[in-house]
């Protein structure tokens, strides 16, 4: 795919997303309103609840696309490098060196105080990106290593991704909001004189398939994006053999990521949830894991080396 295409296709990607949600919630609104106040027939003058739920919606889309990148970071206790660490000096000499091979700013940089090998990169664009990368990863990787790691995060800034896998984190937590209010607004909605069977069954669905909502919003963003990320990190560095070694040391740690979420686990270079479905392929895997198996990603770049 051209790399300008992949650009535009992830901005189109973030504003369908954006759009989705609100309509979600204008739905579940319209459900309360027709069943609570009952708008429907006649029995209130404004649809409230449905227009609350849109201010409410659209805020949070909002906030989340400015200020999405500061709320996964602080979610994982991300910390600004310290200068007086040979380890983080190092990871900042890298960056440099990666942002200046993909002529883009140098993102802003912090270590996850967490024994877990992993990284990650998150922000709207390249102007305000920022990676993170495990003090564990730090501490087991060599720079080669470490290079290919920060390149493969570099592409995704490059190439927006960030910008759709950042959004998708952000309304994850919206999701889990809308389905609270749902199961919040069906006791509501039981209490009320006159029920009708519109949002018990609208609250009910969201109730049952918002975890199902919470995957298909974290699948928007599609494994085919590693490979690519993979790919252009050989590009920069020059030394796929790097970044295999670093996806072996990675998958062959066991300390879980205690900061990691579902919602944030599509961000990381490997899912640190280390879900069956990340280690398989075909269809099914393809619907429910956040990334491709690490044994097929190594291969093929040791054939790229080869």
């Amino acid at each position: 795919m051209n790399f300008y295409e992949h650009q535009r296709r992830n901005r189109r990607y973030t504003a369908l997303l954006i759009g989705a949600f609100v309509l979600l919630f204008a739905v579940l609104g319209s459900a309360v309103d027709a069943s609570v106040t009952g708008f429907a027939s006649g029995g209130a003058d404004l649809p409230y609840l449905t227009l609350t739920a849109l201010v409410v919606s659209a805020a949070v889309a909002s906030l989340g696309y400015v200020r999405g990148a500061d709320w996964v970071l602080a979610s994982l206790l991300a910390e600004p490098l310290r200068p007086d660490d040979p380890e983080h000096r190092e990871l900042a000499d890298i960056a440099s060196e990666m942002a200046l091979a993909a002529g883009l700013p140098r993102p802003r940089l912090f270590v996850i105080p967490d024994p877990s090998p992993n990284a990650l990169a998150t922000g709207r664009d390249p102007a305000h990106a920022s990676i993170a990368v495990t003090a564990g990863a730090l501490a087991l990787l060599d720079r080669e290593e470490t290079q290919g790691v920060v390149a493969h995060e570099m592409a995704h800034i490059a190439g927006r991704d960030t910008q759709v896998a950042t959004i998708v984190a952000v309304l994850f937590g919206g999701v889990v909001m809308l389905a609270d209010w749902a199961q919040r607004s069906l006791y509501v909605c039981r209490r009320n004189a006159r029920p009708t069977p519109l949002l018990p069954a609208a609250a009910m669905l969201l109730v049952v398939v918002s975890p199902l909502l919470s995957r298909v919003l974290a699948m928007t963003v599609s494994r085919r994006r590693e490979y690519q990320a993979d790919a252009t990190a050989v590009e920069l560095t020059r030394n796929p053999e790097g970044l295999a070694r670093a996806l072996e040391k990675i998958a062959a740690s066991h300390f879980p990521l205690r900061t990691a979420s579902r919602g944030t686990a599509h961000l990381f270079i490997v899912s640190p949830l280390r879900r069956r479905a990340d280690e398989r392929d075909g269809l099914w895997a393809s619907l429910l894991g956040t990334h491709p198996p690490i044994a097929q990603r190594i291969a093929l770049l040791r054939g790229t080396a080869r």
